[in-house]
């Protein structure tokens, strides 16, 4: 019998101009890949390549190797993330500042909780530090300065908080980040359903 040809789905060509959409493609599909396999160690560039029908060598034209690729990736989930937080403040009330903070940290966490292998992957590569004496930038410090800024609207309104906006900001994303993390380690996601009362008793710890 012969050995079975692992063949990629026919996919349309992009017609000239259209290298972004394609650029797009190949980090949906190394996003939909990678809620597949759960963690980043078996992420491909042949793989992902399979999952949007092209050879590899079309992804090596936006990507030059795995590694780009994972940057990429880690660009895309962030942007991703930004925009569902996003989205969420603004179905909020403008005035119900508050309930914009909590509507904010329930899309980060449904996100984090739906999404265990993106998580990981970007908790551990989200952030870095240029020196031992300076604050630590990347995209996950992009979103904590969103919770910053969130919890600075809510003072400036008039909700008094028991410390600065930043260390308000600091402690509701490390709880929140604690929570999921308890979450991912328990079987079938114990304890997922009640996240967002987590989440809200955790802001409100932060109010006088």
């Amino acid at each position: 019998m012969p050995d079975e040809v692992d063949i990629a789905p026919q996919r349309t060509r992009n017609r000239w101009g259209e290298g972004e959409r394609l650029r797009v493609e190949i980090l949906d599909a190394a996003s939909q890949l990678l809620s597949e396999l759960g963690a980043a160690d078996g992420l491909t560039i042949r793989g992902v390549a399979r999952g949007v029908g092209i050879a590899p060598a079309s992804i090596y034209r936006h990507f030059t190797d795995r590694a780009a690729l994972v940057r990429g990736l880690l660009e895309h989930e962030f942007a991703r993330l930004r925009s569902l937080m996003l989205t969420a403040d603004e179905h909020c009330d403008p005035e119900d500042v508050v309930g914009r903070v909590r509507a904010q940290m329930h899309a980060y966490c449904a996100f984090a909780v739906a999404h265990p292998g993106h998580y990981r992957l970007m908790l551990s590569n989200g952030a870095s530090r240029p020196g031992p004496e300076e604050r630590p930038e990347g995209p996950l410090m992009e979103v904590v300065e969103t919770l910053v800024a969130a919890f600075t609207r809510c003072a400036e309104a008039g909700h008094e908080l028991r410390v600065p906006g930043r260390r308000a900001a600091e402690i509701v994303f490390v709880g929140a980040h604690g929570h999921v993390a308890l979450v991912h380690s328990l079987p079938s996601r114990t304890g997922a359903q009640n996240i967002k009362a987590f989440v809200d008793d955790l802001i409100a710890l932060v109010f006088v």
